[in-house]
């Protein structure tokens, strides 16, 4: 467990100016800029289809034991193993044991595709180890919701905070133990320049995010079946808890500024901090209250209001990094796409600058209203009386050029767009991941394959990892 409770994170917080802070530190020039991608997988047991365990000989901690032995992971969190670091990249776990690749800020997305191409090819080679040692391998699956397994079927990663998430969120919405156990998701991050930039870029993010989560689509299924949608990922994001997810109404004004998005923070309930090393549960306290009155003796320090901004879950999250989080996990042909997207429009001024334009009027309501018909129909998803979809043919093109003009070039000479021509073809067919999905098992229906077996030979064909 990270120590916040040396150096500046112990001191006290004595002013609500310093809560400004985190951001503030963060801003950096231009030509440092880098990018950071996300990616959470599922593991499943190649015969037997249960989820993988968190301890035993196909558990991911024999995994995580394995890639710190084989391939230079140093373990980080070790009694319980929970993490794992390596050239500023992490792999951590969800609370399901979804196996995490938290990238290294890289120059491009070349660099990020080679990286999570080697992770990928690294759990590869340890699958194959399992099948010849035990007689059974992991397939990791890039999607966005548990496509076969029930909230009894999986195992809980024993760390403090989920323990704590798992009491807590149950009582603020109907689907916070899927979200912890059931999703997987993937991010891009980004860095920001000015308290100006920063906010423009949540605000233009924010109002992308519906189409975002449509363009990338990619959980058609619950517990072996299709549920009749594209996203139930997105659709378990809709309650879960309305104090800390969504889309920060707070931030949608032009006047703006990190101090709305701290405000808006500061009403959000706690779940711990940590008191000599050890975790203290205050479930259910604002942060804001506790900045004022303290708990049971104990004051807010700094390393707290850090800690709390990590349990903020907006469809994008501001921290030290610009973090774009409403997209479905994704098997490897699409994995880079997110990052792609978003490095196209935000570090681009022309493509930015686009981009505002064209969605720059979108209320907070109507993107509100638009999310559940995003999680049932995706890219035919209804806005202002037309399909998303041609709002998302725009807004890859201009993504596209950003990238074209960021001239980022491969050895063959190829520029970063590369890592968007996927995407552009299945929208202009009006298609997400899902849809590839839903056509599979559809297909093996109508030969008499039963729904589950279809599910099953569906996500391991087209949403490996």
């Amino acid at each position: 467990m990270a120590n916040l409770e040396t150096g500046r994170d112990a001191e006290p917080i004595r002013d609500k100016a310093e809560l400004l802070e985190p951001f503030f530190a963060a801003f950096k020039p231009k030509e440092k800029f880098r990018i950071g991608a996300e990616a959470e997988k599922f593991g499943i047991l190649e015969r037997s289809l249960a989820p993988v365990a968190y301890e035993g000989d196909r558990g991911v901690v024999r995994v995580m034991t394995e890639l710190s032995r084989d391939f230079g992971w140093r373990q980080v969190d070790v009694d319980p193993l929970l993490s794992l670091e390596k050239n500023g990249a992490s792999v951590t776990l969800e609370p399901g044991a979804q196996l995490e690749l938290s990238g290294a800020p890289l120059d491009d997305l070349h660099a990020v595709s080679d990286e999570l191409r080697a992770h990928s090819a690294e759990l590869a080679t340890i699958t194959e180890r399992l099948r010849e040692e035990i007689g059974e391998g992991i397939a990791w699956l890039g999607v966005g919701f548990h496509p076969l397994a029930r909230q009894e079927d999986l195992p809980w990663v024993p760390k403090p905070r989920y323990r704590f998430m798992r009491e807590y969120l149950p009582t603020r919405g109907k689907n916070g133990l899927d979200m912890m156990r059931r999703t997987a998701t993937v991010q891009a991050n980004f860095d920001y320049d000015s308290e100006d930039a920063a906010m423009r870029s949540l605000r233009l993010t924010m109002r992308l995010s519906p189409i975002f989560t449509a363009i990338y689509a990619n959980s058609p299924f619950y517990e072996g079946r299709l549920f009749g949608g594209k996203s139930y990922r997105a659709q378990v994001w809709l309650d879960v808890d309305p104090s800390r997810q969504g889309l920060v109404p707070a931030i949608f004004s032009r006047g703006a500024s990190i101090e709305s998005y701290v405000e808006w923070s500061l009403d959000a309930p706690m779940f711990m901090f940590l008191r000599g090393g050890k975790p203290v549960a205050n479930t259910g306290q604002t942060f804001r209250d506790f900045l004022a009155n303290g708990f049971e003796g104990h004051r807010a320090i700094y390393g707290d209001w850090v800690t709390h901004l990590n349990s903020m879950f907006p469809e994008v999250r501001l921290k030290r990094t610009l973090e774009v989080r409403g997209g479905d996990s994704l098997g490897t042909r699409d994995v880079v796409g997110p990052a792609a997207l978003f490095t196209g429009l935000l570090y681009d001024a022309h493509a930015f600058e686009e981009a505002e334009a064209l969605v720059g009027d979108f209320a907070h309501d109507e993107l509100a209203d638009l999310r559940p018909r995003v999680a049932t129909d995706g890219l035919g998803a209804i806005f202002r009386g037309a399909p998303i979809r041609k709002l998302a043919e725009r807004v890859l093109d201009l993504s596209k050029g950003g990238l074209q003009r960021r001239r980022r070039l491969r050895p063959d000479g190829r520029d970063e767009s590369i890592h968007l021509e996927d995407t552009i073809l299945r929208v202009e067919k009006g298609r997400s991941p899902a849809d590839d999905l839903i056509d599979h098992v559809r297909s093996s229906l109508a030969t008499g394959t039963p729904e589950r077996e279809a599910v099953v030979a569906a996500v391991l064909e087209l949403s490996r990892v």
